[in-house]
């Protein structure tokens, strides 16, 4: 399997933070939360079938997890923090032996009708669109990974969303990875072989109050974002990972 895009950020140290983003995006994402200054070494790729990272055969999450902890530097310890369809990837990291001693999942969808199913599935059977132009490209990006409104369209973040060929512009998100389906949250938590932490931003219509507490009364609500908040306010996030960097020192790797 060919490497995942990866970039790194910082000389090295440990714990090392893996940040991965959600459905459609990519690791530029995370660009403002590293003003955080964490003190080991970042990580932030692009997940599979996204942006400048190879394809799957089939999308789903084990598969996806494991072509991310392709990337994890072995006997280190490493901490992740995932967005969306990143937070499932991360607790299902969490969930296995991959050297993961802390892990944080924010903004998951919890609860999904037969209706939303289908419809995602839907959305991973019809074939890519060709757009004419750069511009028609990047509005139809900016949708899909649900940044329209947030990102400008000459951000620099919006460069490895789109991707030019012969007969004009993609969408650099391979459209099968959004028939990846529901993930069962609470079973990856009780099988969680580290600290874990969900969290959302109070007005996230995707991860809404009364589902998240249902899954874990000790959630955490991010003040006054909704369901980017590494995009709205990354400082919200910004104790989120300072308990993940105190769980290091209570779960060492080994």
């Amino acid at each position: 399997m060919t490497a995942l895009h990866l970039a790194r950020h910082a000389a090295g140290g440990d714990p090392v933070l893996l940040l991965l983003h959600g459905l459609g995006a990519t690791g530029e994402v995370w660009h403002e939360l590293l003003e955080r200054g964490w003190p080991g070494e970042v990580l932030a790729p692009d997940l599979p079938g996204h942006g400048r990272s190879p394809r799957l055969d089939e999308y789903t999450f084990e598969a996806m997890a494991a072509s991310v902890a392709s990337v994890l530097p072995a006997g280190r310890p490493v901490v992740v923090l995932g967005h969306s369809l990143g937070g499932v990837l991360a607790l299902t990291l969490a969930a296995g032996s991959y050297g993961v001693v802390a892990a944080c999942g924010l903004g998951i969808k919890l609860r999904w009708s037969a209706e939303e199913l289908e419809r995602a599935a839907g959305v991973a059977a019809r074939p890519e669109r060709v757009f004419a132009t750069r511009e028609e490209a990047v509005d139809r990006w900016l949708r899909v990974s649900g940044l329209a409104g947030l990102v400008p369209p000459s951000s620099p973040l919006v460069g490895p969303g789109v991707v030019a060929g012969d007969d004009g512009w993609r969408v650099a998100v391979d459209p099968r990875a959004f028939g990846v389906g529901a993930p069962d949250v609470p079973s990856l938590l009780a099988r969680a072989s580290c600290p874990t932490v969900l969290a959302a931003g109070e007005r996230d219509p995707m991860c809404p109050r009364e589902h998240l507490l249902a899954v874990s009364p000790t959630a955490t609500l991010l003040a006054g974002v909704g369901h980017n908040a590494h995009v709205e306010d990354p400082s919200t996030l910004w104790p989120l990972l300072d308990r993940l960097h105190a769980d290091v020192d209570n779960h060492p790797v080994g």
